[in-house]
């Protein structure tokens, strides 16, 4: 697979426009782990390799455990999350897939009993600007780096 075009290049104006989105989402008050939980899963419906490859080694970086990055693309299935990560799941797959779900009252309801008002919007904002940077990524195909593979020990 080879790149499309740089992004980045082709129009810096935008690029800022999305990474000033970004950057009132990391400051917006939301819990980081909550932050990665929408990050990772969106990246995940959205088969963007770059986004994965980005969030999954954020997540470590930032104390997440191998379990919780390696079974969110299967979170349904799995004790690990708690109620308020299963509604936030609940919500970035029902937005993320808004052209399938319509977003649901039931997934609404499950958000906003564990959620306020504002978070809910936060939240949603969050999800809005990661599907930009998925689309922006899987449509000119921006690639990840490569990874040293691990020498034998």
């Amino acid at each position: 697979m080879q790149p499309r075009l740089n992004f980045y290049k082709a129009s810096q104006e935008a690029y800022n426009a999305v990474k000033n989105l970004e950057n009132y989402v990391q400051g917006c008050g939301l819990e980081p782990r909550h932050i990665h939980l929408i990050k990772l899963r969106a990246s995940i419906i959205n088969h963007c390799a770059y986004c994965i490859d980005m969030h999954v080694k954020e997540s470590r970086h930032d104390g997440l455990s191998e379990q919780w990055i390696n079974l969110m693309s299967a979170w349904e299935e799995s004790p690990i999350y708690d109620d308020k990560e299963r509604a936030l799941l609940t919500w970035v797959d029902a937005v993320t897939r808004v052209a399938d779900t319509h977003v649901p009252d039931s997934a609404y309801e499950t958000l906003k009993a564990h959620f306020t008002e504002e978070d809910m919007v936060k939240i949603t904002v969050a999800i809005g600007v990661i599907n930009i940077w998925n689309r922006l990524c899987v449509g000119f195909r921006a690639m990840h780096p490569i990874d040293q593979p691990a020498k034998a020990a």
